[in-house]
């Protein structure tokens, strides 16, 4: 009998190919990069930019990608299925790029932009091609694809930091190359990030061709849409606040610091030191792309409760080591952006915390998921969009992004809490709560520990961090050396 738990991070490590790696890469090399290139300011407008990406994103994909998955994994008809939300997300996605295009200049204007139409346009291709692509990926991740899905994703993200690098480093030092007076123009600055985003999404198009290709194997069936859409349309109301939790800080910011500290420059700051947090970030998202089918495929199981607390065990036990890790060698991490933008590092422990608290809100997702009753997502995550609108418009005026910063890890253990005292109703779900909290605590014990003691003692601090490591790693065998035993013995 094979182990699921072992098939399911398995799947995780291989997709992590496909979703760590590019934007691994992404990490280690533009971000480094355009905190040096770019001044605070500037690198601010890429980071309030990209946060229009994530609401927009949202709304062209409306819940579509996991009513693919409910509706696909246990039918017959997955090439229906597939044909009619991939038709109708081409339809969706193309009237909002004709929209884009001809209302560029308005739309630009209303959120600051009004000076660059452009900038408009070339965001609204890439949102576009970007979310009818959900459904052939998808598709792919169903059929347990995952070197294909890495292959592809790869591709993408190599060519997007090809350009980059060809047009903010490369192009400004050599002007009399005859591809660069070809190809640049210096007037166009931080719209080069956009058109490299654009280019590379338009490969990523065309190499999925052939998934795209096998939609017409099937026709669109109205009445399956009909009933897709009933199942996925709360999962919009609840990725719109989703990414009002997630994005909506990065917008506030440019409008509720006082112009005399500079908002873009914080926006900028903040972003930077937002990106920090990125192996916590990739470990969820990398989780959840093999999590979500998985989670489906077990649900007929005799066991399905168990294995979910399981799976639910392990994944806070590797987010909190990915927390340790990151904040015991965090003079390290700190290194990757720039030295104008390392003023912010305060709030990295905060946002790691905040994003492993996101990946365990995503794991009791799964009660109403599996019981149709997506209307509670949207109002659990409606309420945790109240509260991060709250918390910023109260609190950034007086404490800048630090008070972003708390809004995601307030909001998303409320998410959290309520949750979990629903699905105690609705699908009960064996968690062991209680050791789960015990974990947490012993890992901001460890993280204050090392912050309020051993800075400032004698030896080598990466000894003590790796001690402090070991600490907790011996603590998370013994507690569950049971559980461990049961799989291993698969």
């Amino acid at each position: 009998m094979k182990n699921p738990i072992k098939q399911l991070f398995g799947q995780t490590a291989v997709y992590g190919l496909g979703i760590v790696l590019p934007r691994l890469l992404n990490y280690l090399l533009l971000t480094p990069f355009y905190t040096r290139v770019f001044d605070r300011a500037t690198y601010g407008i890429i980071t309030e930019l990209y946060a229009y990406v994530v609401f927009l994103l949202v709304i062209l994909t409306y819940g579509m990608e996991t009513g693919y998955f409910r509706y696909a994994s246990n039918s017959k008809q997955k090439g229906r299925v597939y044909s009619t939300v991939l038709g109708s997300l081409f339809f969706t996605s193309l009237f909002f790029i004709i929209v884009a295009l001809f209302w560029s200049g308005p739309i630009g204007s209303v959120i600051g932009y009004g000076q660059h139409p452009e900038y408009i346009k070339w965001l609204a291709v890439i949102v576009g091609i970007d979310a009818f692509t959900t459904i052939p990926f998808a598709r792919i991740r169903l059929h347990n694809k995952p070197l294909k899905y890495a292959l592809i994703r790869i591709a993408e993200v190599s060519i997007n930091i090809g350009l980059n690098l060809f047009f903010l480093l490369y192009s400004p030092h050599h002007p009399d190359s005859k591809l660069v007076t070809l190809l640049y123009n210096e007037n166009i600055g931080v719209g080069y990030v956009l058109i490299s985003n654009l280019i590379a999404s338009s490969v990523k198009l065309l190499l999925l061709i052939p998934d795209i290709l096998a939609a017409f194997r099937s026709r669109f069936d109205r009445s399956l849409f009909k009933e897709i859409l009933r199942y996925s349309y709360p999962l919009l109301i609840a990725g719109l606040a989703g990414t009002v939790n997630e994005a909506l800080d990065r917008i506030l910011l440019k409008h509720l610091i006082p112009l005399e500290q500079n908002p873009m420059e914080q926006l900028g700051i903040y972003g930077a030191n937002y990106k920090l947090a990125v192996l916590m970030t990739l470990f969820v998202q990398m989780f959840k792309y093999a999590a979500e089918p998985f989670f489906f495929s077990k649900s007929g199981e005799k066991n399905a409760k168990k294995l979910y607390a399981d799976v639910m065990m392990f994944f806070v036990v590797a987010g909190l080591s990915i927390f340790l890790l990151v904040n015991l060698y965090l003079d390290y991490f700190i290194l990757f952006i720039g030295a104008d933008f390392r003023e912010g590092v305060q709030i990295v422990p905060v946002v790691l915390m905040a994003n492993l608290v996101m990946g365990i809100f995503f794991n009791l997702s799964i009660w109403y998921k599996l019981t149709n009753k997506t209307h509670f997502g949207a109002v659990l995550v409606l309420l945790g969009a109240l509260i991060t609108v709250v918390v910023n418009m109260l609190f950034i005026p007086r404490f800048g992004y630090v008070a972003s910063a708390w809004a995601h890890l307030f909001c998303y253990s409320t998410m959290v809490i309520v949750s979990y005292g629903w699905s105690r109703k609705h699908y009960a779900i064996p968690y062991r709560a209680g050791r789960i909290i015990a974990y947490i605590a012993l890992a901001v014990f460890i993280y204050l520990f090392n912050v309020l003691f051993l800075q400032d003692i004698g030896g080598p601090k990466e000894l003590w961090a790796l001690l402090l490591l070991m600490v907790f790693g011996v603590t998370v065998v013994w507690g569950e050396r049971g559980t461990f035993n049961q799989y291993k013995s698969r």
